[in-house]
C-alpha cells in the first residue's frame, strides 16, 4: 500500500492510496470459502456447494466487500500514521487510471481544527442583579390570576379584552377565499389571534350586530396569496363576554397547589419558585453572554462535515416536533436542514472550543456538581426523591446532566476570566413575556 497527502484548504485534506490487486484477490478468495460453508443453494446441501459455483454468484459481491475493506484500512492507517483527526466521513474517489497491479483511490476528507484559546481579560460580561420581593411576587400573582380567567356573558358594546364568538366571511374581489369563513369561532381581542385591524373592526359591536370592512394583510403574511392584499370580511358577533379575575383566596390558593388555602403558605411558595426562575434566568443570560465571548475571543473554523450532521439532526428533531403536533409530512420542507446551517455552524464552533477548554483546564464535571444539579432541579417535585432516583436510574440521563454542569463549569471559567460587572435589571425585562413568570 502506498499513500501520499495534500492539503486541499484549512481543513480538507486529500490523500491518495493504492492497494495491490493480490491482496485483494486473497481476501476475496477467504471470504467465498467461508461463505460456502454456510450458503444455501438449489441442489446443495449446506456446507456442500462447490467454490466454483459460489464463486459465480457471489463473486462480485465479495470483491466489492474485500475492496471496502482494503481502502478502509489503507486510509486508517494513513490518517494514524499521520495523526490526523477526521472530522465525519472521507468521501472515496476511485481513480480513472491505475499502475499495474494495483487500484487506486483518493479520500477526500476535513481535519478538526487547531483550537488556539485566547486572553478573555479584555471581555465584558454584564450580570444581572434583581431581588425579589413583596412587588415582585405581586406583580406574579397578577400573572397567575390572569391565567385563571373566566369569562362572564354581557349585554354591552365589545371592548379590548373581551372573549367575542362570531362568524365571519372573507372575500378577495368579491369572491370567498380559503380558510376565509368560519361559524361560531371564539377569540380574545388582544390575544394576538386575529390581526390587530380585524380586532378593532369588531370592538363596538354588540351581540346581534355584523359588519362590513376592508382589511389590508400585512406583506409578511404566511399565505403568499393573501400578503399585502386588501379584501373584504363581513363579521357577526354573536355572543360578548368580559374578563372576570379570580379573587386571592382561599380557593385560589388551593386552586395552586396549596391545600388548606393558607394565602400566606402560596405567597412563600411562589417566592420560592421566583427565586429559583430568576436565578434560571441570570444564569443563562449570563451563559449566552459567555458563549458570544468564546465566539469572539476564540476563532475557529467549524468543519462543514460536522455542520452539515447537526444542522440535520436539528431539523430532524424539528420534523419529529412538528409531526408530534399533526403536521403532515409533505407539508415539511425536505430542505428544512438548510434552515439550521447558522445555528448548528454556532453550536459546532462551541463544541470545538469547549471541548479544548475542559481539557486543557480539567473542567469534567465533578459528582458532587451532578448530585446537586439534580437535587436543585427536584425541589419543585412533589417527591424530590424520586426524580433523584429516575436520573440516576441510567446513565444516559445522567449524561444529559453531566453535561449541563461541564458546561457550567466553561461558564464559569470564562467568567473568571473575564470583567464582570453587576447590573440591575427590571424584573418585567428579565422575565420577557409576562405569562414566562
Amino acid at each position: 500500500m502506498q499513500t501520499n497527502q495534500e492539503a486541499i484548504n484549512t481543513l480538507e485534506r486529500r490523500i491518495d492510496m493504492s492497494v495491490a490487486v493480490a491482496d485483494i484477490d486473497k481476501d476475496v478468495d477467504v471470504r467465498l470459502k467461508n461463505l460456502s460453508r454456510t450458503v444455501k443453494m438449489p441442489g446443495f446441501r449446506q456446507g456442500k456447494v462447490p467454490l466454483k459455483v459460489v464463486a459465480r454468484t457471489y463473486a462480485p459481491q465479495a470483491r466489492s466487500e474485500a475492496i471496502g475493506a482494503a481502502v478502509e484500512k489503507a486510509f486508517g492507517e494513513a490518517v494514524r500514521a499521520r495523526k490526523l483527526r477526521v472530522a465525519g466521513y472521507p468521501r472515496i474517489e476511485p481513480k480513472e487510471t491505475s499502475a499495474a497491479g494495483t487500484l487506486e483511490f483518493s479520500a477526500v476528507f476535513e481535519v478538526y481544527p487547531d483550537v488556539l484559546i485566547g486572553d478573555f481579560s479584555g471581555h465584558e460580561i454584564e450580570r444581572p442583579v434583581l431581588g425579589v420581593g413583596d412587588a415582585e411576587v405581586n406583580r406574579t400573582f397578577d400573572v397567575l390570576r390572569k391565567q385563571r380567567t373566566r369569562f362572564e356573558t354581557v349585554e354591552r358594546a365589545v371592548a379590548k379584552g373581551d372573549q367575542v364568538v362570531v362568524d365571519f366571511i372573507g372575500r378577495k374581489d368579491g369572491k370567498p377565499f380559503e380558510n376565509g369563513e368560519a361559524k361560531g369561532f371564539s377569540f380574545v381581542l388582544g390575544s394576538g389571534t386575529m390581526l390587530e385591524d380585524f380586532d378593532a373592526a369588531v370592538i363596538g359591536l354588540k351581540t346581534g350586530e355584523n359588519k362590513t370592512f376592508d382589511l389590508v394583510f400585512p406583506a409578511d403574511y404566511g399565505a403568499g396569496d393573501l400578503a399585502g392584499q386588501t379584501v373584504q370580511f363581513e363579521v357577526t358577533v354573536h355572543k360578548v363576554e368580559e374578563p372576570v379575575l379570580p379573587e386571592i383566596d382561599a380557593d385560589f390558593a388551593k386552586s395552586l397547589g396549596i391545600a388548606d388555602g393558607d394565602i400566606a403558605k402560596l405567597r412563600e411558595d411562589v417566592k420560592d419558585n421566583l427565586e429559583r426562575e430568576v436565578k434560571r434566568r441570570i444564569q443563562a443570560r449570563v451563559k449566552n453572554q459567555a458563549m458570544d465571548a468564546l465566539l469572539a475571543v476564540v476563532p475557529v473554523e467549524a468543519p462543514k462535515a460536522l455542520v452539515s450532521a447537526e444542522a440535520a439532526q436539528l431539523a430532524e428533531n424539528a420534523r419529529n416536533n412538528l409531526t408530534a403536533k399533526g403536521m403532515p409530512l409533505d407539508k415539511i420542507s425536505a430542505r428544512m436542514g438548510e434552515w439550521f446551517t447558522d445555528r448548528a455552524t454556532r453550536r459546532v464552533k462551541l463544541g470545538l472550543i469547549m471541548a479544548e477548554l475542559v481539557k486543557a483546564n480539567n473542567l469534567h464535571a465533578k459528582p458532587e456538581q451532578v448530585r446537586a444539579l439534580i437535587e436543585d432541579m427536584a425541589e419543585s417535585y412533589e417527591d424530590p426523591a424520586e426524580l433523584v432516583r429516575w436520573y440516576y436510574a441510567q446513565p444516559e440521563r445522567l449524561a444529559q446532566v453531566e453535561a449541563i454542569a461541564t458546561e457550567d463549569n466553561v461558564v464559569a471559567w470564562v467568567c473568571s476570566q473575564a470583567k464582570i460587572s453587576d447590573k440591575p435589571i427590571a424584573f418585567e425585562e428579565l422575565m420577557g413575556d409576562a405569562n414566562a413568570a
